[in-house]
C-alpha cells in the first residue's frame, strides 16, 4: 500500500502570510518530508457579511473580516522559487470567482515554472457577499466551477482547445505553456454530499475539510460510488483529511485510522507549528512521516 502523504494546510495565513516566514515554513516542511503545502483563498471579505461560515460555531471567520489572505497562487509562486520538491496546492481556491481561461494560464504557468508541482484544490465557497462584490451569481457557483474545470483541462491538454458550456465557451484557443504532465490534478474541496459526488465524478481528489471521523466514511463511500458510476477507478481518487494531532504516537495512530477510512493524505494546519517551524516540523518528520 502506498505510504500516507502529509501536507501543511492554511499555509498563507496567520504567521506565515509574509515573504520570509512563508519561505521559512515551506523550506522547513520540505526538509521534514512533507509532501505538499496548501493555501486558502478569499478575494475580499465584505464587512458585516451575513453568510454563515460553516467551519466555526460562531458562523464567522474566527480571525475576522480583516484577516490577511495573500493571493494563494502568488504566495505559492514565491515559495516555489525557494523550494524544489514540495507540491504546491490550493486548499481551496474559489474557482468560480475567476475567469477560467485566465486561471488556466496562471495555474499552468506556476506548474511549468515549478517543474510540475501544482495541485488545484477547487471549491465553490460559502460567502455570498464576496460573489456579489465581484458581480458573479452565487447560485451558479457549482455549475461555474464544474464548467471551469472542464475548460481548464481542455486548455491544458489540447493543441487547440475548444469548450462549450452554459457559462464558458471558446474555440480553437492555444494556451501556452501547458502543464509538463499534460494536466494539473484537481482536488474538489467541500464537506457536503454534493461536493463528494462532484469529486468522484470530476476530481482527481477530495478534500473534505471540517468533517468528523464519523462523517468521513459515508462521504468517501459516496466519492467512490460516484467515480465508479462515471467510469473511473475509485482507488485513483486521493482523499486528503485534516488533522490537528502532532504528538508522535497519537499522530501515527490517527494516520493509520484515517488510512483505514480511505485517506491517502493527512494535512495539518500551519498554526500547529507556529512557535518554531524548523524544530517542530523536523520532529514531526522524524516521529511520524518517516515511520508511517
Amino acid at each position: 500500500m502506498e505510504p500516507m502523504k502529509f501536507g501543511i494546510a492554511f499555509a498563507n495565513n496567520g504567521r506565515y502570510v509574509g515573504a520570509d516566514e512563508g519561505v521559512r515554513l515551506a523550506q522547513a516542511a520540505e526538509g521534514a518530508g512533507f509532501e505538499s503545502i496548501w493555501t486558502v483563498d478569499h478575494v475580499v471579505v465584505p464587512d458585516g457579511y451575513q453568510s454563515k461560515y460553516p467551519y466555526d460555531p460562531s458562523g464567522k471567520i474566527p480571525s475576522g473580516a480583516g484577516t490577511v489572505f495573500p493571493d494563494p497562487l502568488i504566495w505559492l509562486a514565491y515559495v516555489a522559487a525557494r523550494t524544489s520538491t514540495i507540491r504546491l496546492a490550493t486548499g481551496i481556491l474559489i474557482v468560480a470567482l475567476r475567469n477560467p481561461l485566465v486561471l488556466a494560464k496562471e495555474l499552468a504557468t506556476l506548474d511549468y515554472l515549478s517543474g510540475g508541482r501544482m495541485i488545484l484544490g477547487a471549491g465553490i465557497g460559502w460567502l455570498e457577499e464576496e460573489y456579489q462584490a465581484l458581480g458573479i451569481p452565487f447560485a451558479e457557483r457549482g455549475q461555474r466551477t464544474e464548467d471551469a474545470i472542464g475548460a481548464m483541462r481542455a486548455l491544458w491538454s489540447q493543441e487547440q482547445a475548444s469548450f462549450e458550456s452554459t457559462t464558458v465557451t471558446f474555440h480553437n484557443c492555444c494556451l501556452r505553456p501547458q502543464p509538463p504532465g499534460g494536466s494539473i490534478p484537481v482536488h474538489v474541496g467541500g464537506h457536503s454530499s454534493t461536493a463528494a459526488r462532484r469529486a468522484g465524478r470530476l476530481g482527481d481528489g477530495f478534500f473534505p475539510f471540517g468533517v468528523s471521523h464519523q462523517e468521513l466514511s459515508p462521504l468517501v463511500d459516496l466519492v467512490r460510488r460516484s467515480a465508479d458510476e462515471a467510469g473511473k477507478d475509485p482507488e485513483t481518487i486521493e482523499i486528503s483529511v485534516q488533522s490537528i494531532c502532532t504528538d508522535g504516537e497519537q499522530a501515527l495512530a490517527e494516520a493509520k485510522m484515517l488510512a483505514d477510512l480511505g485517506a491517502k493524505r493527512v494535512v495539518i494546519p500551519a498554526a500547529m507549528f507556529k512557535s518554531d517551524p524548523e524544530e517542530l516540523l523536523g520532529r514531526f518528520g522524524e516521529d511520524v512521516i518517516r515511520r508511517v
